[in-house]
């Protein structure tokens, strides 16, 4: 699986740490994950082993991947493991996948990584349900 179109948001999240050490931020500003990740993270993230910038609890990061593209239908914006992608880039043409962090105690949360998978060709047309009327 070939990844294109990279973006590392590592800079933003530093940013954002260096903001909240220096009080121009305060824990509740950072630590707000939305209840539907942090189920997300419980059932569908993989652990990592790095521990969490903000509340130091002792428990490691979690992952959350999701994927989007028009060509999944109703199952765009869902999380999944990382094993199911190679799976996914031979499939589809296109499809966006987002790496969150989230750590489950403080709710800290942080987009770190995007990027696009597929095949890279054009979609497959789907035929027309409609059929032409015989005269």
């Amino acid at each position: 699986m070939r990844s294109r179109s990279v973006i590392d948001y590592a800079l933003a999240r530093r940013a954002m740490l260096a903001d909240l050490r220096a009080g121009r931020l305060s824990s509740l500003d950072v630590c707000d994950a939305q209840p539907y990740l942090l189920r997300a993270a419980k059932f569908h993230g993989e652990p990592t082993k790095k521990p969490c910038p903000v509340c130091r609890c002792g428990e490691n990061l979690i992952h959350v991947t999701y994927t989007y593209g028009d060509e999944l239908g109703d199952s765009s914006g869902r999380a999944r493991a990382t094993r199911e992608l190679p799976a996914l880039a031979a499939r589809y043409s296109e499809l966006q996948v987002y790496v969150v962090e989230v750590c489950r105690p403080c709710g800290w949360n942080h987009l770190t990584l995007s990027y696009a998978i597929g095949t890279g060709e054009p979609k497959a047309r789907r035929a027309s349900r409609r059929q032409a009327a015989d005269p």
